[in-house]
């Protein structure tokens, strides 16, 4: 069964992920309602959260090495990270308390010592496609191997427009933030090369100031 993918996003009335101010409660929450099996994740984005909190990223310890034994409902977080760029940082992720624990998507062209980190620290991971992860084969392999049903991302606009493009996702979640980024605006949607219909299946109003619009994608 291929599992269904959503993407859940918080955006500007003028469709930018970023230069404002998000609700992170109300957009979390929103996440955690789909109680999806896996939360797919782009490094950058990992990156990014990290930086945008400013805090230090703490020594690892023993326990990063081990796999977490975390209530089976919980999601996995699956990370593509082919060029290695978050060594030194997985174990925050591991750590976060909603993780159920981690999985790294890898291709051909990580770099061994990379590999090498991840083994020694006992984290899953799937070398898939020679350049990049190839998408199709990591979603099956997520099905097959993990038994998982539904994906949810929240991540940037890279991962998320190359998912629609090729035509894996099923659903697209958005909370419009009352605010216009204007001239700092970085559009959700501007790699897509053609237009992607779509069905209206949820509009509602939250706070009195945020809609929640929620579209299934006609393929």
């Amino acid at each position: 069964m291929v599992p269904k993918i959503i993407i859940h996003n918080s955006i500007s009335v003028d469709g930018s992920l970023i230069n404002f101010e998000t609700n992170m409660d109300l957009h979390y929450k929103i996440a955690g309602n789909y109680k999806p099996d896996v939360h797919l994740i782009g490094s950058n984005t990992i990156k990014t959260g990290i930086e945008m909190f400013g805090e230090e990223v703490p020594p690892e310890e023993e326990k990063d090495f081990i796999k977490q034994k975390r209530e089976k409902s919980l999601p996995f977080w699956v990370i593509i990270d082919t060029k290695g760029d978050l060594k030194g940082l997985l174990h925050t992720c591991r750590r976060f308390e909603f993780c159920r624990d981690v999985i790294v998507l890898v291709s051909e062209k990580t770099p061994k010592s990379y590999l090498d980190h991840l083994m020694e620290r006992n984290y899953d991971y799937h070398i898939i496609g020679r350049n990049y992860v190839d998408l199709k084969r990591a979603i099956n392999i997520l099905a097959e191997k993990y038994n998982v049903t539904k994906i949810l991302t929240d991540t940037g606009r890279i991962l998320g427009n190359l998912l629609i493009s090729q035509g894996f996702v099923e659903e697209i979640s958005l909370l419009v933030h009352p605010v216009i980024a204007g001239a700092k605006s970085y559009n959700m949607f501007s790699d897509l090369k053609s237009n992607v219909k779509m069905e209206l299946i949820k509009c509602e109003v939250l706070k009195k100031e945020y809609i929640w619009l929620v579209y299934r994608v006609i393929i």
